[in-house]
């Protein structure tokens, strides 16, 4: 169940010590978003931006994300999709369903890491980048 239906958001440098809930933020310089989950439970829900995880829209109003949020290590198991900042419920999904979207999501990142130079140079960051994103990105989650 949706506790929050609509996720503002705030274009920051480094995360809040405590988020607030119904706030998307945004770190451009980190390619990441973080925001308490929208079921109420006060999770961190983190969402790294990259050609293989999610990709962020901002309209100049509001802010999108793709695909859909699947919270499925949290005891709530929420399910949802940012729009527009509206907070639309997804479902449930089995856990054949979710281990089915994990082997997709590894061969997707292999397929796409693997790629000659060409397909990286159109797509996004080489792996070599893409460390650098993760590195970065923990530096923006812990600090340091």
């Amino acid at each position: 169940m949706i506790k929050h239906p609509f996720l503002s958001h705030r274009f920051v440098r480094s995360i809040p010590k405590e988020l607030e809930p119904g706030v998307l933020y945004l770190s451009m310089e980190y390619g990441t978003s973080i925001h308490s989950c929208c079921c109420g439970c006060g999770n961190q829900v983190v969402t790294p931006f990259s050609p293989t995880d999610w990709q962020m829209s901002f309209d100049g109003e509001s802010v999108s994300l793709s695909p859909s949020i699947g919270n499925w290590s949290f005891p709530c198991r929420s399910h949802y999709i940012v729009n527009k900042g509206h907070i639309i419920e997804a479902g449930q999904w089995s856990q054949t369903q979710v281990g089915a979207g994990r082997k997709q999501d590894r061969i997707n990142k292999e397929h796409f890491y693997q790629s000659g130079p060409k397909t990286r140079e159109k797509a996004g960051p080489s792996k070599t980048a893409k460390k650098g994103v993760l590195a970065k990105l923990g530096h923006w989650l812990f600090g340091g």
